[in-house]
């Protein structure tokens, strides 16, 4: 889980969050498959991505390239949702 500080980024528009996705898929490509991004959550100032890497280091060289900040990255260790309770 990598959360990206990015002040205002719940106001861009539509086509502004698509040359971002556009951007992100561009270098996913050029790092191979090891890399995959699986979805993001855009809040009023963060963005919340959820990628599969081999490591940290994939994470950051992925962020540098794009140009995007990665101020925390997080492995996830376990998903559980409500039906976790049954």
């Amino acid at each position: 889980m990598i959360e990206r500080n990015m002040p205002n980024v719940g106001n861009l528009s539509a086509a502004d969050l698509q040359q971002a996705s556009r951007t992100s898929c561009d270098t996913l490509r050029e790092l191979g498959p090891e890399i995959q991004w699986v979805h993001s959550y855009v809040t009023d100032n963060k963005i919340y991505c959820v990628y599969r890497a081999p490591d940290e280091g994939m994470i950051r060289e992925h962020a540098q390239k794009a140009g995007f900040p990665a101020d925390s990255i997080s492995q996830v260790r376990s998903v559980i949702d409500p039906t976790t309770a049954d």
